[in-house]
């Protein structure tokens, strides 16, 4: 089966064909030769698609043929797509259908790191067919607010919403609040007309982070912050005024998080409601509670997932959810069926289902992924039950090739269940291996989850086991999970991390002479405190923008950390620095840099805002006096992460040899 796309002028040729299999090059062939490292890291080609509200059309962003990223629309029936936005120093970032006939977008530049761009991704209005282009958003940063009789929006002003009115041209715009030390703690709201670019303004119920809209097209939910106290706030419309409806603080031990407005008007929340896991509630605003029985909970994870809804059939026909794997519930019996006949038609994925918003169309979008597959785009016809492919994330990745991805889980030394998944190289034993324990940044987030992963598909074809740990701390287990994590970085924290080598070592997975211990940014501090605290287990440590001391978070002022996290955030969760004094001096890497004898490499970005630079300058000027055995490269222009291609690269060329040498098989 062949698929080609083919770029003249301003149009798209897709050659598209039935998928009824997907002919593969031999696996025999990666004994023999090593898939080479762009291929793993190369920028992506294909990233999203949606249906128009009526699904008369299909929008999407893919790479043309000088790798930049083009928003193209192709009329459903037809194999010819016209490209409708597209330049030659920027990429489409992200877009949105407005109506059915027109759509906005933003801007990018996947050419440039972090520290060479100083230019906002901007807002643009273009009609389907390409006519009709209106900018919105102005691209130059500046904190100055523009003239007045300036046409154009801020820089700082992002989409949110639309109106979910077919016969609107409006959408709903965020605008950041910035204050005198260009923390951005709030949001205004702004409704903008797509066509004229005028704009009406929504009073807001104080430091609005976060808004809901309703399917309606009115502003219902807003989250405040005020000092410790966020609350969830909800606009009756009756009174037109706004409502506290559930307050709680920096722990998010009594959070109710607003999720989605259905058709119907009901309120969507994931809430806790005195249990460890949070689960899917409808929220009666009448009432002002929630309601007795959840709409769906996830065993063992806390709700998280995705609502597919149709604004025609006025109901919520299913969601997308996320436990071990993602995985979809259908409400409605006709997608239900649907989905078993499109898992049947691609057995081997997880294959997400998006629909017309706002009509019932026989053709559906089909997003199909894996552990080994990053992921292939499709549209679906029910009448024919043919799959037609779009195209895929990373044309270069084999999934036959990959490795695959195991759910597993251990026990701390204290009893607490830890999550992680273990990725075996695809042509080992699966025994003795070197391994390197891949920490995950955040460190507030859940850093495993089922599907193709670049970093990890690459240690593992060069022959690494690779160990991901959701630590205490992490999110998505649970309280229980979380709240054992708090103020424990360098503490249990780390424990956790120690006691998935040993059980690795244990399982006779890794061999315990040659393990590895590597992450960026808290991934990068746990590297370091890994060292220092159990030097007998790693062999050697890899840090990328890793924190090496928390005082430093809290000093340096021109980062990018909202004053809001230093005051009420991390003195919860991290430490605070003067009662906690002693704590953070004990659990800082740089205060323990000359304990650190292995071999080391470290990497940072100059223009990183999150971790700012120091961290590493001060790290490698203690360490190295001691460690002759440090590697040091700074990427100049990059930020908190590597953007730019060749960095990649140059940073991934380096781990492998940095492996090679010290985890060398014997």
């Amino acid at each position: 089966m062949s698929f080609k796309i083919r770029f003249f002028s301003s149009k798209v040729v897709l050659q598209c064909c039935l998928l009824f299999c997907v002919a593969l090059s031999g696996a025999a062939q990666a004994q023999s030769k090593q898939i080479p490292a762009p291929a793993f890291f190369q920028n992506t080609q294909f990233s999203s698609a949606r249906l128009s509200p009526d699904g008369t059309a299909l929008a999407m962003l893919m790479a043309d043929k000088n790798d930049r990223m083009v928003l193209a629309v192709l009329e459903i029936g037809q194999t010819q797509a016209k490209v409708i936005a597209g330049y030659e120093v920027r990429d489409i970032s992200h877009f949105h259908w407005v109506n059915n006939s027109r759509l906005v977008y933003d801007l990018s530049n996947r050419k440039l790191a972090q520290g060479e761009n100083f230019f906002g991704p901007g807002l643009y209005a273009v009609n389907k067919d390409g006519s009709g282009r209106l900018q919105l958003v102005s691209h130059t940063r500046s904190l100055q607010l523009l003239n007045k009789t300036d046409a154009l929006l801020p820089w700082n002003t992002f989409f949110l919403d639309t109106v979910h009115d077919s016969s609107s041209s409006d959408i709903f715009v965020m605008q950041a609040v910035t204050s005198k030390s260009d923390q951005n703690t709030a949001y205004d709201l702004y409704r903008l007309n797509t066509k004229t670019g005028n704009t009406e303004m929504i009073q807001r119920p104080g430091k609005v982070s976060q808004w809901l809209i309703d399917k309606k097209g009115v502003p219902r939910i807003a989250k405040t912050i005020d000092g410790a106290s966020i609350k969830l706030q909800y606009k009756d419309p009756d009174s037109g005024l706004w409502r506290v409806i559930s307050e709680s603080d920096w722990s998010g031990r009594k959070d109710i998080n607003p999720e989605f407005f259905s058709p119907e008007g009901d309120l969507y929340v994931s809430a806790y409601q005195g249990q460890n896991l949070s689960s899917l509630y409808i929220f009666d605003l009448k009432k002002n509670q929630l309601e007795t029985a959840p709409v769906i909970s996830l065993k063992g994870y806390d709700f998280n997932g995705n609502f597919v809804y149709n604004t025609a059939q006025k109901k919520v026909l299913g969601l997308h959810y996320e436990m071990g794997t993602a995985a979809s519930v259908w409400f409605d019996d006709a997608m239900k069926a649907r989905q078993k006949n499109i898992d049947t038609l691609l057995p081997h994925t997880v294959n997400q289902i998006s629909i017309a918003e706002e009509a019932n169309a026989a053709t559906v979008l089909v997003h199909s992924f894996s552990d080994v597959d990053p992921g292939t785009w499709y549209l679906h016809d029910e009448k024919t039950n043919q799959l037609t492919r779009l195209g895929r994330s990373q044309p270069g990745i084999n999934p036959e090739l990959m490795s695959a991805k195991e759910q597993i889980s251990y026990s701390a030394r204290d009893g607490l269940t830890i999550p992680a998944y273990l990725t075996v190289p695809k042509f080992s034993s699966g025994k003795n291996l070197p391994m390197v324990m891949l920490v995950h940044g955040g460190p507030y987030v859940r850093g495993g989850h089922w599907q193709w992963d670049s970093q990890v598909q690459f240690l593992a074809s060069r022959g690494y086991a690779v160990l991901e740990a959701d630590f205490r701390g992490s999110t998505g287990y649970g309280q229980k999970h979380f709240n054992a994590g708090l103020k424990q970085w360098g503490l249990a924290m780390q424990d956790d991390i120690a006691d998935g080598v040993r059980w690795a070592i244990a399982k006779g997975v890794a061999d315990p002479k040659r393990i590895c211990i590597a992450g960026g940014s808290y991934g990068g501090y746990a590297t370091l405190m890994g060292l220092i605290k159990d030097p007998q287990l790693y062999r050697c440590g890899i840090n990328w923008v890793g924190v090496t001391d928390i005082n430093l978070l809290y000093d340096i002022h021109w980062s990018d950390l909202r004053d809001e996290w230093k005051n009420y955030g991390m003195p919860v969760l991290v430490g605070a620095q003067i009662k906690d004094a002693a704590q953070l001096k004990a659990t800082s890497p740089l205060e323990h840099a000359d304990q650190i004898k292995q071999p080391l490499l470290l990497a940072y970005g100059g223009a990183d805002r999150r971790v700012p630079l120091p961290h590493g300058q001060k790290f490698y000027a203690a360490v190295k006096t001691g460690n002759p055995q440090v590697e040091w490269v700074e990427y100049e222009e990059e930020g908190h992460g590597f953007r730019l291609l060749k960095n990649k690269l140059d940073f991934w060329n380096r781990v492998e040899k940095f492996l090679g040498q010290h985890l060398a098989p014997e």
